[in-house]
């Protein structure tokens, strides 16, 4: 039996359609807060053992003796903006603290969702070696919140027989409907677009960047899917917090004239300001070494930005479909 954390998110509903795709199907129990019902389609006709509210998971999860094979612990709160830091610490740090001392008492492998904002502005890299981690500042809570538990997992003397902490660079793709201002720059390019015939990007407030040359490690959400399936299937790794990116930072700019390749129609670019609440906290640029996953022996190529875009807008956004 298979644990599914944030079933009803982003990644945690392309991940569950992954697994059912692979022939997991009623051997699932997926966890969530099941009252946002605007998450609904991301779940709809999927197949799973067991519906779970994230109230009652824990308590059941460290009482149940049913054989659970493997924890995929990818819900989390991801609003970046938020500065509520008590939110953080309940659903980011002290929930994922419990999951991970059952795993480690009960011998269950865990996988669970760490993130690139743990990084902060870059200016120490995007190294995922276990000996820098300690060093990274993020720019705001939910960075914050992420890196706690990065630095608390590593610290555990009783750790899962099998563990990955995966550094989410900038995921785009299906099923990020529900996500508002927190969905893709990908996701709101297409809808800009499509409503305006025009793109709007944030303008440099640094002298080093050119107007919409910010970059990010742009990954699509079936690369994360893969290198999931790659831990799952090759648990003799190295356990330890590893980076999801695809290790080639790609501009803004490039990202909108591909939206508008994708979506056939000519290219209207202008600059705004970056907003106040987040300028202060902004990176501006991003790129992971994914020398250690290469190490670690995973050799599937990464989408590019062009084929990715065009996949999403294509198959996905201009059908309004669900993966």
């Amino acid at each position: 039996m298979i644990i599914l954390t944030g079933v009803s998110g982003f990644i945690g509903s392309c991940l569950l359609t992954h697994l059912n795709q692979s022939g997991f199907n009623r051997e699932i129990v997926v966890v969530d807060d099941f009252y946002k019902l605007y998450k609904d389609k991301n779940t709809d006709n999927k197949a799973v053992r067991e519906w779970m509210h994230r109230d009652i998971f824990l308590d059941w999860f460290e009482k149940t003796t049913q054989k659970v094979d493997l924890v995929l612990h990818i819900g989390a709160r991801t609003d970046t903006t938020l500065m509520d830091t008590d939110i953080f610490d309940q659903l980011n740090v002290n929930y994922s603290k419990r999951i991970w001392t059952a795993c480690a008492r009960k011998e269950i492998p865990m996988i669970y969702a760490s993130s690139a904002a743990t990084y902060g502005d870059g200016n120490l890299g995007f190294d995922d070696n276990h000996e820098n981690i300690h060093l990274l500042k993020p720019l705001n809570p939910y960075g914050d919140s992420k890196q706690q538990f990065d630095l608390w997992a590593l610290d555990q003397d009783e750790k899962p027989p099998f563990w990955v902490g995966c550094k989410f660079f900038n995921v785009y793709g299906p099923n990020e409907y529900h996500k508002g201002r927190m969905a893709s720059v990908i996701f709101h390019t297409y809808h800009q677009i499509r409503n305006t015939s025009s793109m709007k990007l944030f303008k440099s407030h640094r002298p080093d960047y050119a107007d919409g040359h910010q970059s990010r490690d742009f990954i699509y959400v079936k690369d994360i899917l893969d290198i999931i399936t790659f831990f799952i299937q090759h648990q003799s790794t190295a356990s330890g917090i590893y980076n999801f990116g695809t290790g080639v930072a790609r501009s803004f700019l490039d990202l909108a004239r591909n939206t508008f390749a994708a979506m056939n129609i000519p290219e209207n670019i202008s600059y705004i300001d970056t907003p106040i609440d987040i300028r202060d906290t902004y990176q501006y640029f991003t790129e992971a070494n994914m020398s250690k996953l290469r190490d670690a022996g995973y050799t599937k190529p990464f989408y590019s930005l062009e084929d990715g875009v065009q996949e999403y807008v294509k198959d996905y956004l201009m059908k309004d479909k669900y993966f």
